[in-house]
């Protein structure tokens, strides 16, 4: 894909235009499992961080070197709990999503609720796009006494599964080998 194109829920077009012969992929997750902070890494982008309505309605892109050379174009899609839409936000990352307008999607998953996480990753695997999962908020977790073992989540889901500390840095060149791998 050279480029993901869709309306902005605002009415205007949004246009995600990356070099041609460039892979666009998706950053998709429920709102507030640290998807922005994973963006910020992973881009080296300073996008704002908000909790409301309507703050990531129109998508934000930049580059993100996966191994050596090799980069793709990373959209940071709005939060959404489901792919079927109940707000224009949510209908934008359903869009880019279901209609192939990316490469692979990056679903960012919060230990903490990993139960609230698996319907959307579930609906996002039915989709037929290549998915990886960033488990975000581990740390969070296991202050809580949670923990999930992303080995046995990778064998049950059949994607790969990458605990991260977006904020640290730490497990993000995992994570970047495994989108390679995805788009190999």
């Amino acid at each position: 894909m050279s480029g993901v194109k869709a309306a902005s829920c605002h009415g205007g077009s949004t246009a995600v235009a990356a070099p041609p012969g460039t892979p666009v992929v998706a950053l998709a997750g429920n709102p507030n499992v640290g998807k922005s902070t994973v963006f910020n890494t992973l881009t080296g982008a300073r996008q704002h961080v908000g909790n409301w309505p309507g703050k990531t309605v129109d998508v934000a892109r930049g580059p993100w070197r996966l191994t050596g050379d090799r980069r793709v174009e990373v959209v940071d899609l709005p939060g959404t709990y489901s792919l079927v839409p109940c707000s224009p936000d949510e209908e934008l990352t359903r869009e880019l999503i279901v209609t192939g307008q990316v490469d692979a999607v990056v679903v960012a998953v919060d230990a903490g609720n990993l139960a609230r996480n698996l319907y959307l990753l579930a609906q996002l695997l039915e989709t037929g796009r290549p998915v990886a999962v960033a488990l975000t908020m581990v740390d969070t977790a296991a202050a809580r006494g949670l923990t999930v073992d992303a080995a046995a989540l990778a064998e049950r889901t059949g994607v790969p599964v990458v605990a991260i500390d977006a904020r640290a840095g730490r497990g993000m060149d995992e994570l970047a080998a495994a989108v390679a791998g995805l788009l190999d």
